[in-house]
């Protein structure tokens, strides 16, 4: 994959939002099957050494993901999302929550919304993460959100390139 992708992740704490654009080299297709399909996202959603496992995922408006983020010893931490909108190809969004294994979300989540565009076969992709507070925001940024989310950019480049 080319250095001259870009990628730029931007925390706005007065906003409680954290804005990323990344540029993948593989064709709009691909990338969006790689955001939407439970199977490809247990490929790279997770940061080494954990694995993403999907229990279910029903993408349709007002459809869920649940999966868990597991550790190499076994512990689960689950995360719950539910889709909101879906514009086939361009666009979807989501509200995230951290839940247990019984589906019970914590009290406050975000809502992520993802676009998608694509010009001569390099696919952007902008996310808007805005948090229902400021207190989760720094706590996703404390356990490792932005050196994680490198980390799992770096799963899905190789991931495209085996599907390209």
């Amino acid at each position: 994959m080319s250095n001259k992708l870009k990628f730029d992740f931007t925390v706005d704490k007065a906003a409680k939002t954290v804005y990323i654009t990344r540029e993948f080299d593989a064709g709009l297709d691909l990338v969006w099957d790689a955001f939407t399909k439970a199977e490809l996202l247990d490929q790279w959603v997770a940061p080494a050494p954990f694995k993403a496992r999907t229990k279910y995922m029903d993408f349709e408006v007002g459809g869920k993901r649940f999966y868990a983020m597991v550790s190499p010893k076994g512990h689960e931490g689950w995360i719950l999302q539910e889709y909101r909108a879906i514009t086939p190809k361009t666009n979807f969004k989501l509200y995230n929550v951290f839940a247990d294994k019984d589906e019970n979300p914590a009290p406050t989540g975000s809502d992520w919304d993802y676009t998608f565009s694509e010009q001569d076969g390099i696919t952007t992709v902008s996310i808007t993460i805005y948090n229902e507070s400021l207190e989760r925001m720094e706590k996703m940024i404390e356990m490792g959100f932005i050196e994680g989310y490198k980390a799992t950019v770096k799963n899905l480049e190789q991931l495209l390139t085996t599907m390209k």
